[in-house]
């Protein structure tokens, strides 16, 4: 198991619920197999950098990751990497480059992103252009099936010949308006969708019995989830954007094909800017590497992880503040505590009982982050009345909690932050030492009126000055 943390139940005293899409309803979740969650989580497509509307989904599936880890299960996550469409080939004829040289620098810069924001590394991550064999074996028996036809290189699945198509975006059949592109010749209907491309001139290609061709969008995550996970497995996510027409197409491919497929379908939404969705085509987005650059990566996960993931986030930068401000009175509080108990506080067996029937609530994070700062505000009532064991039992809950949601500030994905900052602290720690004595010598001298504006000259300056029995303390506070 690659994370878990001490005091995880037993899977089958628990029940998890989660809003199941095409059932459209939160439903209890009953595993497959016994002790076991299988997730397919539609990953990226590496046509360019990633912005912070694509690393929501990976944040929010690696919470609902680690919290069925927490609550005993062995998790198998596959996460896929697209890395042949129409945008890649795009990219590499605007830029004169190899499509495989864009997909392979965009992936790793997807990676390093998920990385840098806490994210698990996947069970798998395959990639599209590594499948072709699958996805060739999958069209084969689909076309035997009476479900796809080949028409001038082109391979289609036919709509019409599966009942229930359309079931989870909920939309009538006769009032589908299917995307088409060029090169889609042949077509029996103009609904039916491209599973295999024909091969244009200076276009990658495979061979296939139908000839040479790339294959659709749809198709791969159909034979790659029927690679890892076989014909049936228990979780499939993504973006609300994806539900139709992808969703929708794998749930046909795969169905037609013979697998029952997903038994739960999860869809977070979107991040937004003005109230449209983040993208590159709108240019209104916000890439990872240069948010990084202002904002601390566990800030970066605190803003886009805590709210609910059926939620939209409109992104301003105020909320980003607020975000700050929020995980630096978690630190504090971490740190004081930490100092006060003279070593580093373990994390508690168990996470309180209101935070564990927020999360088994269809992941109902804000809920219970709610506890994680009603645990912070108890542990600092403790600090204030100098009651050592309540504060540092505080501490070990909150570390707990905070460990499921991947924000831990002990934790040793976020203590190179620390340390990286750790020689200029000391610089800053000096020269407001200086400023804290002159403070200190005007409120002996009972200079209130001066220890107060030195105070708040400090305050404009960004820092938080605590008067402690220890004597002052300062904090970096909120931009």
């Amino acid at each position: 198991m690659p994370w878990a943390l001490p005091g995880a139940y037993y899977p089958g005293h628990v029940t998890i619920r989660l809003y199941d899409t095409s059932a459209r309803q939160i439903r209890d979740f009953a595993p497959l197999t016994p002790g076991c969650v299988s997730i397919y989580l539609c990953g990226a497509t590496v046509q360019a950098a990633p912005h912070i509307g694509h690393i929501r989904s990976g944040l929010n599936f690696d919470i609902m990751r680690r919290w069925f880890t927490y609550r005993g299960y062995d998790v198998t996550f596959i996460r896929n990497v697209t890395d042949i469409d129409d945008k890649i080939i795009k990219k590499a004829a605007e830029q004169n480059r190899p499509w495989w040289s864009i997909g392979y620098e965009n992936e790793r810069a997807f990676n390093d992103a998920y990385a840098a924001l806490g994210c698990l590394p996947p069970t798998y991550e395959p990639r599209a252009t590594g499948h072709i064999t699958e996805m060739v074996e999958m069209m084969r028996g689909l076309i035997e099936r009476g479900h796809a036809y080949e028409a001038d290189g082109n391979v289609y699945f036919d709509v019409r010949s599966l009942p229930g198509y359309l079931s989870l975006s909920n939309q009538d059949l006769d009032d589908l308006r299917q995307p088409s592109e060029d090169g889609e010749t042949g077509k029996r209907d103009l609904r039916d969708f491209a599973m295999w491309k024909a091969a244009k001139p200076g276009e990658p290609s495979w061979p296939t019995p139908w000839g040479r061709g790339r294959p659709g969008w749809h198709l791969e995550c159909s034979a790659m989830a029927h690679k890892y996970l076989g014909s049936e497995f228990d979780i499939h996510g993504g973006g609300i954007d994806l539900i139709f027409p992808h969703h929708e197409n794998e749930i046909a491919q795969a169905r037609g094909f013979g697998d029952a497929f997903a038994r739960y379908w999860v869809h977070n939404a979107w991040v937004t800017m003005s109230g449209e969705k983040m993208s590159k085509s709108l240019g209104n987005s916000v890439l990872v590497s240069e948010m990084a650059k202002k904002w601390r990566p566990v800030v970066l996960r605190y803003y886009l992880g805590t709210p609910h993931y059926r939620s939209t986030i409109e992104y301003s930068e105020e909320s980003l503040r607020e975000a700050e401000s929020a995980y630096a009175r978690i630190e504090g509080f971490v740190q004081r505590v930490t100092e006060l108990a003279g070593r580093t506080v373990e994390p508690a067996a168990e996470v309180p009982p209101a935070f564990a029937a927020a999360m088994d609530d269809d992941l109902g994070v804000p809920q219970a982050l709610a506890v994680v700062h009603t645990t912070v505000r108890q542990g600092n009532s403790a600090l204030a009345a100098d009651d050592k064991d309540a504060a540092v039992a505080r501490l070990a809950e909150v570390r707990a909690m905070l460990g499921v949601l991947g924000l831990d500030p002990l934790d040793a994905q976020w203590a190179g932050e620390q340390e990286q900052g750790e020689d200029l602290r000391h610089v800053v720690d000096s020269l407001v030492r200086l400023v804290l004595d002159q403070r200190e010598g005007a409120r002996a001298r009972k200079d209130w009126a001066t220890a107060d504006a030195i105070r708040d000259q400090l305050g404009q300056s960004g820092l938080t000055i605590e008067d402690s029995p220890q004597g002052p303390r300062w904090t970096l506070g909120s931009r």
